[in-house]
């Protein structure tokens, strides 16, 4: 598997380009190849305990990316979302590695802290592997299936 260099950052951190980037990348994933007009700007990118956790090859070229949203912002727990693999890096385990990033980074920021998701429908198996049960029956969100997971710290 191709080296990946993390990082983590605050919106006010991010500089235009990264911004450019991680945004198309969403974009292309969420909007275009799932078919699926929807606000994806919707200012949790902009608070100031919001997160933006990516990951890059060595040339720089953007992979991977989540953002880790406060405990408040969408849920009462903390959350992840807008967790996306860009489609030529997909299969390789990426995801798996950037879930177990994240959680590590999420303990270490909000220790101890409860995490919720509103993942969609086909992930919830690999949700679950991450140690996220089911917290709500299937609901559409955009016309794609979702279901609330949440994992517990203990």
């Amino acid at each position: 598997m191709t080296e990946i260099q993390w990082k983590i950052k605050s919106f006010s951190r991010l500089g235009i380009d990264e911004l450019y980037e991680l945004l198309k990348l969403r974009v292309d994933v969420f909007v275009v190849e799932q078919n699926c007009p929807y606000p994806e700007m919707d200012d949790k990118d902009r608070h100031p305990e919001t997160l933006h956790f990516a990951g890059r090859r060595k040339d720089g070229e953007l992979m991977a990316y989540l953002r880790i949203l406060p405990p408040g912002l969408r849920f009462k727990e903390v959350s992840i979302g807008r967790v996306v693999v860009a489609k030529e890096s997909r299969r390789q385990g990426i995801s798996d590695i950037m879930i177990k990033k994240a959680l590590a980074q999420i303990n270490r920021i909000w220790p101890n802290e409860n995490i919720r998701i509103g993942a969609q429908v086909y992930l919830k198996k690999f949700y679950e592997f991450h140690g996220f049960e089911a917290a709500s029956e299937s609901y559409l969100e955009d016309g794609i299936p979702h279901i609330d997971m949440i994992r517990i710290w203990s």
